[in-house]
C-alpha cells in the first residue's frame, strides 16, 4: 500500500455544494489507513507552490461537518494555467511533505492540471495518485450525467426567472420586457434552467438564447414582438455566452482569461442582458429591465438543491476509494440509472478522456426553433432541483 500525505485542492469558480465534496474526502481519507496526513491548498496550485497549506488534522469534527451546507470554496480557488515549467515546482513541493494523494476539485481546467502533474510525477518516477472531483455550475463537464453545483445554480435561475416573470408580468404598462442572463459561456444548461419553473404559455420566459444555436437579430426580434402581441409582455432569458453566426459574442467584449476563455462585458464591454435590452429598446421603443447576477448562483446556499448536497458529499468520498485500489488518473463521475424513478450513482472516468473537453445541451433538448427547450431536457433537470414554490394567479392573469 502506498502511503503518504494527502492534499485537497479548490479550482475555479464556486459553488453552493463545493465544499460537501470536501468533506467528503476528508471523512473518507480519514478512514484509509495509507492516507497518514491530510493537507489542504490554499488558493488552489498557485497557492501550493507558493508554500500555502492548511492541516485539515487541526480543524475540528464540527467545522468538518458545517462544510457540507457552507457556500463557496473554503480553501480559496484560483484560475491559474500551470505551465510546463511550473510541473518541477510542484513535484518538488509534493516531496517536501510526502504528498502521495493529489485531490482536485473543480472543472474541465482543474482535471487538465491533475492529468498534467499526475503524468509528470508518472515520468520523474514519483509515486503519486490524482484524482478529481467535478466541480462547475455551468454543468459542461464531459464524462458525468451532471456535476455538483449544477442542480443548485440551477434551482437559483429556475426561482429567480418565474420571480422577475412574475413581477414583470404585474408591471407590463410600466415595463414591457424583462431579460435575465445566465451563466456559462458556451453551453445553455443553466439558460435553460430558466424555464423549469413555467407553467402555462404566458409564464417566464417566453423566450430563450442558447449558446448552443448562433443569435439572429432579426429572427430574434420577431420572437419578441410576438410575444408582446400575444402577452403583453415578454421574457427573455439569455446565456452570456451567445454568438452570432460568424462567432462574434453578442456581447461587446472580447477579453480573455488566462485559459483564453472569454469574458463577456469585461474592460468596459456591454453584456449580452445589455445588448439585447438596446435592441428591443431601438426597434420597438419598449422600456424594460434586464438582471445579471454573475456570481449568486454560484454561493446562493440558501437556494441550494437538498439532492445537489448529498451528490456532492458522496463525490468527494468516493473519490478516496480508486486511491484506496492503488488507480489514478481519473475523475469521479455522477451516473443516472434508467428509469422513471430518479437513481444516481458514482463511477469513474480517466482524465485524459475529460481534460479540456465540455459538453454543450444535445440536440433533443432544444426545441426545433432553437428559441426553447423540449420536455426531454425537463425530465432530465426536474429530479434535480427539488420542489418549486407554486405561486397564486388571478383570474384576469392567462
Amino acid at each position: 500500500m502506498l502511503k503518504g500525505s494527502a492534499i485537497i485542492g479548490q479550482s475555479g469558480g464556486p459553488t453552493s455544494v463545493i465544499n460537501a465534496s470536501l468533506a467528503g474526502i476528508i471523512d473518507a481519507a480519514r478512514e484509509f489507513e495509507g492516507i497518514e496526513n491530510i493537507l489542504g491548498m490554499r488558493f488552489g496550485i498557485e497557492g501550493f507552490m507558493a508554500g500555502d497549506m492548511i492541516d485539515f488534522g487541526k480543524e475540528s469534527a464540527e467545522t468538518i461537518t458545517g462544510l457540507k451546507h457552507t457556500p463557496s470554496s473554503a480553501l480559496g480557488s484560483c484560475r491559474h494555467k500551470l505551465t510546463d515549467a511550473e510541473l518541477p515546482k510542484v513535484l518538488d513541493m509534493f516531496k517536501k511533505s510526502d504528498i502521495r494523494y493529489f485531490f482536485l476539485i473543480g472543472g474541465n481546467d482543474t482535471m487538465d492540471t491533475i492529468h498534467r502533474v499526475e503524468e509528470y510525477a508518472k515520468e520523474q518516477g514519483y509515486e503519486l495518485i490524482g484524482v478529481g472531483v467535478p466541480k462547475t455550475v455551468d454543468n459542461d463537464l464531459f464524462g458525468t450525467d451532471h456535476t455538483p453545483g449544477f442542480p443548485s445554480a440551477a434551482r437559483y435561475i429556475a426561482l429567480s426567472v418565474m420571480q422577475a416573470g412574475i413581477l414583470a408580468r404585474d408591471m407590463q404598462k410600466v415595463d414591457q420586457f424583462v431579460i435575465f442572463q445566465a451563466i456559462g459561456r458556451d453551453s445553455g444548461w443553466l439558460t435553460a434552467a430558466g424555464a423549469a419553473g413555467k407553467k402555462s404559455q404566458a409564464d417566464a420566459p417566453h423566450i430563450l438564447c442558447l449558446p448552443e444555436r448562433s443569435f439572429e437579430r432579426d429572427k430574434f426580434l420577431g420572437d419578441v414582438k410576438r410575444c408582446y402581441d400575444e402577452y403583453g409582455w415578454v421574457s427573455v432569458v439569455c446565456g452570456e455566452g451567445i454568438t452570432f453566426a460568424d462567432g462574434s459574442p453578442v456581447s461587446a467584449s472580447q477579453a480573455a482569461d488566462k485559459f483564453d476563455n472569454v469574458e463577456f462585458g469585461a474592460m468596459g464591454g456591454v453584456s449580452v442582458a445589455m445588448a439585447l435590452h438596446r435592441m428591443i429598446s431601438d426597434e420597438f421603443g419598449f422600456r424594460g429591465e434586464f438582471q445579471i447576477t454573475e456570481s449568486l448562483p454560484m454561493s446562493a446556499a440558501d437556494r441550494a438543491s437538498p439532492l445537489d448536497f448529498e451528490e456532492a458529499y458522496m463525490c468527494g468520498r468516493s473519490a478516496v476509494e480508486p486511491a484506496r485500489q492503488g488507480k489514478t488518473g481519473l475523475m469521479v463521475t455522477l451516473e443516472r440509472e434508467p428509469g422513471s424513478e430518479y437513481k444516481c450513482t458514482t463511477g469513474t472516468i480517466p482524465l485524459k478522456e475529460v481534460a479540456i473537453k465540455a459538453k454543450p445541451m444535445p440536440d433533443e433538448f432544444i426545441n426545433e426553433e432553437g428559441n426553447f427547450i423540449t420536455e426531454a431536457y425537463l425530465d432530465y433537470l426536474l429530479p434535480l432541483l427539488g420542489e418549486l414554490p407554486g405561486y397564486a394567479k388571478l383570474s384576469c392573469n392567462p
